[in-house]
């Protein structure tokens, strides 16, 4: 069977339940998102301010000098739910002035004059839940039939000098309260019998402050479930309050008793427990202890057949500075047969080992001077499951877990606010049965993870030194909360050490960027939270971002808790706006992308280079730089100094005919014979052909190329196209001539032929005209353009063509397939 958590005392409970009572009934005081709140308490004001803002639903004018309510004070406050009138010199009171104030819930007129009311006027305060009329000089608890209006009315407070038994009827007509105060501290005459007409849950008296008549208390003890008892000064004697007590009976109506604001001895504080230990009272609340006197004696309690079930004392001065008797007088309270034992804020320094195996189910010794000693060696606390020892003086982790050794039953220990440290050589030694512990507010390092109960469920380690968590502690395999917020921690701890953690706290740390190996560690944690922390804003918190985005728990805090404190130009960014891409945070893909971008430029200009036939180029270009080379190695003499040709002409076999009938003699024609060079003719034998193109071209004047679509499917072509052109700007010369003999479609011109596109874009071509009349202007033209005096020159002209001269040139002669 799984264990149940540690539960809070039970006097604690008590507490902690009338509280909630008093806050339900009182729920209108407390501020909402809705609420518009005007404070002019202790602003020495003589009447109630003009022109307060109408939306006001909270007015507090306490502590003033306001001595008349005037009708028009509240005439404009339709939405006033809450009055604080406390504290004041208000002599009457006409409910009238609040006529226009029917939202009123909250009214406080406590601490005036008020010797009188107008009863007729409470009708415009019946939604009244909250009303106090205490500490004024009432003689009697109003006769006012309009109560019975109060159909809402859970707090009632009132004080007066006589009580009666008629004056109460008309408060109990209104049924069950939640809480009645009656301030008695004046009170010179009471009849027995009035307060047990009342109906409430809790019945509050101030302390007559001479009490003669003790039947009163007699009645208090039958009226209501709970009983406070306030303002008990017992200097000199007690009785009229002691007595009473020791006649409570098993069969009175009061389980709890709250004695506040009191002043006695030890031996009159000891008597009062005495008597309540037999009575009905099960839950006895005193606070505000002030203790004088001497304690002589030695007073044993005999609590074995006590319904007494919880004692807490809280907030106690001594004024006792030492005592006579053995032993020390909190031993009496150590052997207390009881659940439930609080002794808080007391200036106690030591609390003794029970004598005898005790019944105490939880002991709250919070905020005294327990040193480490404290339960050393002690086997009397068998049924302990809650130890309460915070802000007291301890210093040792070590001592502690001895100290809870011995407690067979503990479940949850609270030791936080003290001085607490652990170091590595001393041994731990807790009980086995501790679910919860709360180790906050101390001086804990690492070093505490050596020392921990092996069982606990739940740990609290916030506020300590903690910087990080290291990797050789034995795994808490139980644990299932675990708080280090306000420590020193930069990462996340490793998860893997808690397989059953749900709830993880780490706000207000050093996290800047959560590691990846940690995340992943928590990935079963159902609820973390880590807000408040100096988050760096890079690609190392990327994987915190998206961590978050994929978990199913709950990430506390989120999204406001969760800013950018670095870098400074993001500082004051939500985490939730940060974008940071894949590309620029993960290396491994932005590789993988550059890597492809590269293959795909390579690619890229691999195509660009099939397909405009780089290579050609490349081959073309290294044939051109060797027969370079090779004529620059030639000796000087043997090498033409000028130029031997008028004209190099590029031709297809297909236009032989064209170039041999036609172009040849008419550039003969006129004063000169130009030289024209033919590779039919002028390539020297033995030497390599793109070698003899090199060297007609460079010995050439110009480069004549008769186009057309025979010419272009030429593969030599392309080598005499690519030579002539990359002599044209290599010299900076013009001795390019094309002439187009047949018009040539672009879609015939191969891709590798782009240089033959661009001069063909660039440069002025000459057409062969098909008309004959223009023949003789081309001639012309053309001669012109390759008319130059070359040097004599010694060249072999054995090789001539018989052409015939001066014949006309027919288009339709010209074989152009």
């Amino acid at each position: 069977m799984k264990s149940q958590e540690p539960s809070l005392p039970v006097s604690s409970v008590f507490i902690l339940l009338y509280t909630f009572m008093f806050v339900f009934c009182n729920i209108s005081k407390l501020p909402t998102n809705n609420d518009f709140v005007v404070k002019y308490s202790n602003t020495f004001l003589d009447s109630v301010p003009k022109n307060l803002p109408p939306k006001t639903t909270m007015l507090d004018l306490s502590e003033n000098n306001i001595a008349l309510l005037l009708s028009s004070d509240f005439t404009s406050l339709t939405k006033l739910k809450l009055l604080n009138l406390s504290y004041n010199h208000i002599r009457e009171f006409d409910a009238s002035v609040f006529r226009f104030n029917a939202e009123l819930e909250h009214l406080d007129l406590s601490h005036n004059n008020l010797w009188n009311i107008t009863c007729s006027s409470l009708q415009y305060v019946k939604g009244l839940r909250y009303l106090d009329l205490s500490s004024n000089k009432f003689e009697n608890i109003l006769h006012c039939k309009e109560f019975s209006h109060f159909l809402h009315l859970q707090y009632l407070g009132v004080s007066t000098t006589r009580v009666q038994r008629s004056s109460l009827k008309e408060i109990a007509q209104l049924g069950t309260f939640h809480v009645i105060f009656l301030g008695l501290q004046n009170l010179s005459s009471y009849e027995p019998g009035s307060l047990e007409v009342l109906n409430t849950n809790k019945l509050h008296i101030a302390f007559p402050v001479s009490l003669e008549d003790p039947f009163i208390l007699y009645d208090a003890m039958n009226t209501s479930r709970t009983l406070e008892l306030s303002q008990i000064k017992c200097e000199k004697a007690c009785h009229n309050l002691i007595e009473p007590l020791s006649k409570i009976s098993k069969n009175s109506k009061v389980s709890t008793l709250i004695i506040s604001n009191i002043t006695m001895s030890w031996k009159y504080l000891h008597q009062m427990i005495n008597a309540v230990l037999y009575s009905s009272v099960e839950y006895l609340n005193i606070y505000h202890l002030t203790q004088i006197g001497e304690f002589p004696y030695f007073i044993q309690f005999n609590s074995s057949n006590t319904s007494l079930k919880a004692l807490s004392i809280q907030h106690a001065i001594s004024k006792v500075f030492y005592h006579t008797g053995n032993p020390h007088p909190l031993q009496t309270y150590s052997d207390l047969m009881i659940e439930n034992l609080t002794l808080v804020d007391i200036g106690m320094i030591h609390f003794i080992c029970p004598s005898k195996p005790s019944v105490f189910h939880c002991l709250n010794l919070t905020r005294n001077k327990l040193t480490d000693t404290l339960f050393q060696n002690c086997n009397t606390l068998p049924h302990l499951e809650t130890l309460i020892l915070g802000s007291n003086r301890l210093e040792k982790l070590s001592l502690v877990s001895t100290m809870t050794g011995s407690m067979k039953s503990l479940r949850y220990l609270d030791v936080n606010n003290n001085k607490l440290q652990y170091e590595n050589e001393e041994d731990c030694h807790w009980s086995e049965t501790l679910l919860k512990l709360d180790l906050s507010a101390n001086q804990l390092s690492s070093a505490v993870f050596g020392c921990l109960p092996i069982n606990v469920r739940i740990l609290d380690l916030h506020n300590n030194q903690i910087y990080n968590i290291h990797k050789n502690i034995v795994a808490l395999k139980s644990l299932e909360e675990l708080n280090l917020a306000s420590n020193w921690l930069t990462d996340l701890p490793d998860c893997s050490h808690f397989k059953s953690l749900a709830v993880l706290k780490v706000e207000v740390n050093l996290l800047h960027s959560p590691s990846f190996h940690s995340l992943q560690s928590c990935q079963n944690v159902r609820t973390i939270s880590a807000g408040n922390n100096p988050f760096h804003c890079d690609c190392e918190l990327r994987n915190f971002i998206n961590w978050r985005k994929r978990r199913a728990g709950d990430i506390l805090g989120w999204p406001e808790s969760y800013i950018c404190q670095y870098p400074e130009h993001l500082t004051g960014t939500a985490l939730k706006d940060i974008h940071l891409s894949e590309v620029s945070c993960n290396i491994a893909v932005l590789f993988g992308i550059v890597l492809g971008t590269i293959a795909a430029f390579i690619l890229c200009i691999l195509f660009l280079c099939l397909y405009f036939d780089l290579p050609w180029y490349i081959k073309m270009t290294w044939n051109w730089t060797q027969t370079k080379r090779r004529i620059r190695n030639t000796n000087p003499k043997d090498l033409h100094q000028n130029l031997t040709y008028h004209a190099f002409i590029s031709y297809s076999q297909h236009d032989a005919s064209w170039v041999k009938n036609c172009l040849i003699p008419n550039l003969k024609k006129g004063d000169g014979s130009p030289q024209i060079c033919q590779h039919e003719r002028d390539f020297v034998p033995g030497r390599s052909i793109i070698e003899n193109i090199i060297n007609c071209i460079e010995k050439s004047y110009k480069s004549i190329f008769v186009l057309s679509p025979n010419f272009i499917q030429s593969e030599w072509f392309h080598y005499e196209l690519y030579f002539a052109h990359h002599r044209l700007f290599t010299k900076n010369s013009d001795s390019l001539i094309l002439i187009l003999l047949k018009t040539i479609p672009q879609y015939l011109i191969p891709s590798k032929y782009y240089k033959l596109k661009a001069l063909m874009a660039k440069r002025t071509y000459l057409e062969w005209p098909k008309e004959k009349s223009k023949h003789r202007l081309f001639w012309a033209n053309l001669r012109q353009s390759i008319n130059v005096q070359l040097p004599e020159h010694k060249m072999n002209l054995e090789k001539v063509f018989n052409i015939s001269q001066g014949r006309d040139c027919e288009p339709d002669t010209v074989n152009l397939n």
